[in-house]
């Protein structure tokens, strides 16, 4: 999750993020001003979640741009926890804030692993033969 972390110091300072975490899921909530969820896209891709956003501005046309602060896009590539299951993932933008769960996979249940001996493996029909000792 360090490396998530890490990506989101990454964004540029008008957007704020915040990652939080249970013991079954990932929340990430990006503050996007001016972004709805038609002007935004989120998908998946080689371990990586890319978040695409843009900004709508109307401006009056009798005026000009004198310094802007906030930029009109957005596309950052933050990278998955390893433990996240991003098929499974659910978005939801309200009044400029997206959320993103990403459940986390399921721990492997405890079990006992049975050890055999070598004597019940060589019963198992397998033989080591002269030839692959030389190979």
């Amino acid at each position: 999750m360090s490396t998530l972390r890490d990506a989101l110091s990454e964004l540029p300072d008008a957007v704020f993020a915040d990652l939080l975490e249970s013991e079954t899921s990932y929340l990430l909530v990006l503050d996007l001003p001016g972004v709805t969820a038609e002007t935004a896209d989120l998908k998946v891709e080689k371990g990586r979640l890319v978040v695409e956003a843009r900004r709508d501005k109307q401006m009056p046309a009798e005026f000009d741009y004198v310094r802007e602060e906030r930029p009109l896009f957005l596309d950052a590539e933050l990278p998955l926890p390893p433990d996240a299951v991003a098929d499974e993932a659910e978005a939801s933008m309200e009044r400029g804030v997206l959320e993103i769960r990403l459940p986390k996979r399921e721990a492997a249940s405890e079990r006992t692993i049975p050890i055999t001996t070598g004597d019940e493996h060589s019963s198992s029909g397998h033989q080591k033969n002269s030839s692959e000792d030389d190979a």
